[in-house]
């Protein structure tokens, strides 16, 4: 089962006059953007600090030392590998808008163009690391790492450097999910580990062992490891999540699998890199399973979302998981994010999230997923939304509802 997938980006954050900006540097006066470097900043926040004191009755001297004992604003030095993806622009992001120092390693091929004015380092984990030598870091977000050896020789070299080493990972590393899941539940392995070919069989296992090339080269001690489930919103090339409320944007009967209580998870990607950096930020280590809050989230709500962002006069036809499974048309054969109540994969929607939550992690409303999807995804251009990369076709979908309702003929 794959709950998180290589992807490209092809989405792109702008101003109103289309042009990229650094978030990290401006600030918003009356309507209009303000860039605003780290020295300027502080100022204003030690400035800010010494006039509310001396407005409380403190002198001068008292609100200089008062402002001088505020803690000073730190950025860290962030290396990104990866970084032009879908998941690592808005990580990338976030750090800026925080006031963080971001370098990016990747080949240089994907999405060039999202931040000219970053350091990036060309190579290929493969077979050139060079690049990263003699680099200075505080931390480093490894979101591209799907190869246990490529893991393994990124962490190696960069344990000496950073501070913190935090490795983006999946739920899909748990080897059974017939039963209730924590982030202590076992995880997957393989027969034989120098096998490279990323597959559904060896996507979640190839993870698992890349967790623990991190841990064995880092140490628990100075390292973090999140595990997404289905990773939605603006920029998903999966076309998964997207799959719900573009189907219900063209109207007519639906197929919906199951019931609308039927359990699903998901995280949106700005909720998870939000997470990320705060983990950065406040050194926050461990394993976390990134998810919204088991049984928070239903086929139903999903189902409601996607009404009110489309506003189309859509048909749901709710056809039962013993139906969908006879057919062969579950989460991998046109059903995303969704899976049967019963069976293999009965809890893969129930994974536990309170660690994470517990730790700062904050999922925001669905609805809002679902209306910013539907927004970016009607800035595409046709030839990539002329056809969903996920989800049932026209003609699939007629054809199961056909065989539906002649059950009752």
């Amino acid at each position: 089962m794959l709950a998180e997938v290589p992807g490209l980006n092809e989405y792109r954050l702008q101003n109103s006059n289309s042009e990229l900006i650094n978030t990290a540097d401006c600030q918003t006066y009356r309507g209009r953007r303000i860039f605003m470097n780290n020295d300027r900043r502080r100022f204003l926040k030690t400035s800010l600090l010494g006039s509310a004191a001396v407005v409380a009755g403190c002198t001068t001297e008292v609100a200089t030392e008062a402002a001088a004992k505020a803690d000073p604003f730190k950025p860290l030095r962030i290396l990104v590998l990866g970084g032009t993806g879908f998941i690592g622009p808005h990580m990338v992001r976030e750090a800026l808008r925080r006031g963080h120092e971001v370098s990016l390693f990747n080949r240089g091929r994907t999405n060039n163009e999202l931040f000219p004015d970053l350091e990036l380092l060309v190579g290929d984990r493969n077979n050139g690391l060079e690049a990263l030598e003699g680099g200075k870091w505080d931390v480093v977000v490894d979101n591209s790492g799907y190869v246990p050896r490529h893991v393994e020789d990124s962490a190696r070299l960069l344990a000496p450097i950073v501070s913190h080493y935090l490795y983006i990972s999946t739920i899909s590393v748990y080897g059974d999910f017939s039963k209730p899941i924590d982030e202590d539940t076992a995880v997957g392995t393989m027969d034989d580990e120098t096998v490279e070919e990323v597959t559904g069989e060896t996507y979640g296992p190839m993870k698992a062992m890349c967790e623990n090339r991190v841990l064995s080269q880092v140490g628990a001690d100075r390292t973090t490891i999140l595990r997404p489930t289905y990773i939605c919103g603006p920029g998903d090339r999966t076309d998964r999540y997207t799959y719900w409320p573009v189907r219900t944007m063209r109207g007519g009967e639906m197929l919906w699998p199951g019931t609308p209580d039927d359990d699903i998870q998901m995280i949106d990607v700005r909720d998870l890199a939000n997470f990320t950096v705060d983990c950065l930020e406040q050194k926050i280590l461990g394993t976390f399973n990134t998810v919204t809050p088991a049984g928070s989230f239903k086929m139903g709500d999903l189902l409601q979302d996607s009404l009110a962002v489309t506003d189309e006069d859509t048909m749901p036809t709710w056809v039962d998981h013993e139906f969908i499974t006879a057919q062969n048309v579950g989460a991998d054969g046109g059903l995303p994010i969704w899976e049967s109540p019963v069976g293999e994969a009965a809890w893969l929607a129930k994974v536990d999230g309170s660690r994470a939550a517990a730790a700062g992690l904050r999922n925001r409303p669905t609805r809002e997923t679902a209306r910013d999807t539907i927004t970016w995804w009607k800035t595409l251009p046709q030839d990539r939304t002329e056809k969903l990369r996920a989800g049932l076709s026209a003609d699939k979908e007629a054809e199961f509802l056909q065989k539906w309702h002649s059950q009752d003929d």
